[in-house]
């Protein structure tokens, strides 16, 4: 079972709501929640994720710590990491989909441990694809922080 999972629903009932009127609290649908609490945190998406700790009042880094057994000051200034607009999401589906071609077909220029996308099962072609839109998304707001100048920052 995974432990971040196992933490995020202490933490839910620990706030005194049930999972229901958390997901409502956290814009989430009520069947995404039970399914990231049953499949784990890692198959979540990262928007996901983020909702859940916001909504626990921790950040993804909080999440990870605990999960390692440390202990988490209530003081701890998090760093928040800049939200995509429009045009960042679009730029991020259509890199995504050049990246799901790239391994797609006999012919694709790329393949992930040996096989194409049509060589996989649906459940390992799903977690994959989730996987490298997690990685592209997280890519894209770390560069964003790191390229906007402090003038622009909220």
């Amino acid at each position: 079972m995974d432990e971040r999972a196992e933490i995020v629903k202490k933490l839910i009932i620990e706030s005194g709501l049930n999972q229901k009127a958390f997901a409502q609290k956290v814009e989430l649908p009520y069947t995404t929640l039970r399914s990231i609490l049953q499949r784990g945190i890692g198959n979540a998406s990262v928007d996901n994720v983020t909702k859940l700790c916001k909504g626990l009042g921790i950040t993804t880094d909080d999440l990870e710590r605990m999960a390692l057994g440390e202990n988490i000051e209530a003081d701890q200034s998090p760093i928040h990491l800049p939200e995509l607009n429009a045009k960042d999401e679009k730029d991020l589906k259509k890199e995504l989909q050049k990246m799901i071609d790239g391994l797609s077909g006999k012919n694709g220029y790329a393949a992930f441990d040996g096989q194409t996308l049509e060589d996989m099962e649906e459940e390992d072609k799903e977690l994959l694809i989730a996987s490298l839109e997690n990685s592209l998304r997280l890519a894209k707001r770390l560069a964003k922080q790191k390229f906007t100048p402090n003038k622009y920052r909220e």
